[in-house]
């Protein structure tokens, strides 16, 4: 008779098994520089420069979209900090070997992603002022998704939710502002 596994413990095998064949990207070199440049990017330079580019490029104009990103950045970070320090979910790497850790971790704990939770927040605010820059910040976002889990540092659970976590930031935001 077959034994049944509790949903959250197949949810769980699941995840991993997604996120080793995935993480198995990594081993292609060129793919792995230009996934740890783009999370190089996605610790915050890329958001710094392009809020310093909207004021370059637009002035007085871009300062309510701008203030409106770091208002929305710091509630990401507050958000951020506080779900790692409640959940202390291990990063995929130190639960399975065979998950190789391509880039070094910001942090000790795997969920949520911050990168992707403040990716698709800062995207989301940029793009309501400015959706023009779709073809820009889009694909950008999306890469630093998908780094995070070819690079070993999340699950695909960990960036999932953090998609919606920083969707219902940015969202809540702009019903706030």
């Amino acid at each position: 008779m077959a034994r049944l596994v509790p949903a959250h413990q197949w949810l769980s095998q699941q995840d991993e098994a997604l996120c080793l064949r995935i993480n198995r990207a990594s081993s292609i070199q060129w793919l792995r520089t230009a996934l740890c440049l783009v999370s190089r990017l996605g610790d915050g330079v890329f958001w710094y420069a392009l809020m310093l580019s909207l004021l370059g490029w637009r002035g007085q104009a871009a300062m309510v979209p701008v203030l409106h990103m770091v208002f929305t950045g710091t509630i990401c970070t507050l958000l951020y900090k506080w779900l790692k320090n409640k959940t202390t979910r291990p990063r995929p790497y130190e639960r399975n070997r065979a998950i190789r850790l391509a880039a070094h971790p910001l942090d000790r704990y795997s969920f949520p992603s911050g990168h992707t939770l403040h990716a698709v927040g800062f995207t989301a605010i940029a793009l309501y002022y400015y959706p023009a820059l779709v073809p820009l910040l889009l694909p950008f976002t999306l890469l630093i998704a998908l780094s995070r889990i070819v690079l070993g540092l999340h699950y695909p659970s960990d960036v999932l939710a953090s998609v919606a976590i920083g969707g219902a930031i940015a969202l809540g935001s702009l019903l706030l502002w």
